[in-house]
């Protein structure tokens, strides 16, 4: 089996986070970024050869992907990554998923494989993909898509699908219609029923048989995206197109709010997404930093990264990133602090608004994106009262407060309520 990860389009929904990077590449959970969760995924399920294909703004994940996975000349793991690139058969950029897996089949043909599995590279989960692949053998399937039980809020965000008593979809419709959910209703376990989970959504995982994705690309040539058009076909004909239920922690990271309440859930005394699974670790980038410093700091539920330095009077339910510096009397409540890149030197400090969050501030409902310089005496409080509005600082997004990479916000600035 060779894995497949997608590395997103534009990621609009996420801007600002993604005005200078891919999504994959947006850092999560105070140290890691979104695509060490499918390659860990990868990786402790023991599939060791992957493939991520880029296009928008990749150069950091390039860097990121390039100084972190590496294996030894005596395995056959890799994680390669596969641009968008013109060639004398297309001109064109990845049009959908199917089109980027095309474009980058040409790449995969000398390995040997028999199954493809596509992954997303914005998404948090923890999947044992191994029972994944197992059950798509045992079902003798051309493909097998990774289902979740949702809601009826969340149900016209996805692809809904009709499953029978084999284990075989029936019937797939892509982000329906709220008007048309009572048809799509599903037999689900009985935890879902309880909590109004009763529709399949596909996960936009799957795994393809090699024929199959062969044959299927050969077939619809003009086809450019699995859950709209190739999934669809294969269903309508003769193909077996199985479905995996999968129980566990799952969430779609497609806009800011989703990222922000991802992020701030793992600060829970017990989060359903665990960063402390010594079994199924998530890896990323060492970068052997000095542990974290702090200075008469009150937390409460609060996630702090290696190499910071804190002074700040309290942090409340937050997540601080890699070398974030926190001046004292500073107050951060339900905030994302993503840290920064490098130190500055002694010199530099004096010079200007020095890296990091000043003294006397008050950061509330936030993401401070990496190498901000806030100064002394800043309140930035996001509230769901607020519109949304860009500036060339920052935006503010369903009431969160959004700072862009490298803003520079002098001191005593308000912004918010």
């Amino acid at each position: 089996m060779i894995a497949i990860i997608l590395g997103g389009g534009a990621g609009t929904r996420l801007y600002p986070l993604t005005e200078q990077r891919s999504k994959p590449a947006v850092p999560v959970a105070g140290k890691y970024r979104l695509i060490d969760i499918p390659i860990s995924n990868c990786l402790n399920s023991g599939i060791k050869r992957m493939f991520v294909l880029t296009q928008f703004n990749s150069a950091s994940l390039n860097q990121h992907i390039k100084n972190t996975y590496h294996f030894d000349m005596f395995s056959k793991g890799f994680v390669d990554i596969l641009a968008a690139e013109q060639t004398r058969d297309s001109d064109q950029w990845f049009q959908g998923t199917a089109d980027a897996v095309r474009q980058g089949a040409a790449h995969m043909g000398i390995h040997d494989f028999d199954y493809v599995m596509i992954l997303s590279g914005d998404q948090l989960y923890q999947m044992d993909l191994q029972a994944f692949a197992k059950n798509h053998i045992e079902q003798k399937a051309d493909i097998t898509i990774a289902t979740i039980p949702v809601n009826e809020r969340d149900a016209p965000a996805f692809g809904i699908m009709k499953v029978n008593e084999k284990g075989y979809i029936d019937s797939f419709i892509e982000k329906p219609d709220a008007s048309l959910l009572p048809q799509w209703e599903s037999e689900v376990p009985e935890k879902n029923k309880a909590e109004g989970k009763i529709y399949l959504a596909s996960m936009g995982i799957y795994i393809f048989s090699r024929k199959t994705i062969r044959k299927l690309f050969a077939d619809y040539p003009d086809h450019t995206d699995f859950g709209k058009e190739i999934i669809p076909e294969a269903i309508k004909t003769s193909y077996k197109v199985s479905s995996y239920l999968y129980d566990g922690y799952w969430t779609d990271i497609g806009n800011i709010r989703s990222f922000f309440e991802a992020n701030l859930a793992l600060t829970d005394n017990i989060p359903e997404f665990n960063l402390f699974d010594s079994m199924n670790p998530i890896h990323t980038r060492p970068r052997m930093l000095p542990p974290a410093k702090t200075s008469g700091t009150y937390y409460w539920r609060a996630i702090v990264s290696e190499g910071s330095i804190i002074q700040a009077d309290k942090i409340e339910q937050s997540v601080i990133g890699i070398r974030s510096r926190v001046g004292d009397r500073t107050v951060i409540h339900k905030s994302i602090i993503m840290g920064n890149d490098f130190y500055e030197n002694l010199e530099e400090l004096g010079e200007t608004i020095p890296m990091g969050i000043g003294n006397n501030c008050h950061i509330e409902n936030a993401i401070i994106d990496k190498n901000c310089r806030i100064g002394d005496n800043v309140t930035i409080k996001g509230d769901p009262e607020l519109k949304d509005i860009e500036t060339d600082t920052h935006c503010i997004k369903k009431g969160i407060i959004v700072l862009k990479k490298g803003a520079i916000i002098p001191k005593g600035t308000k912004i918010g309520l």
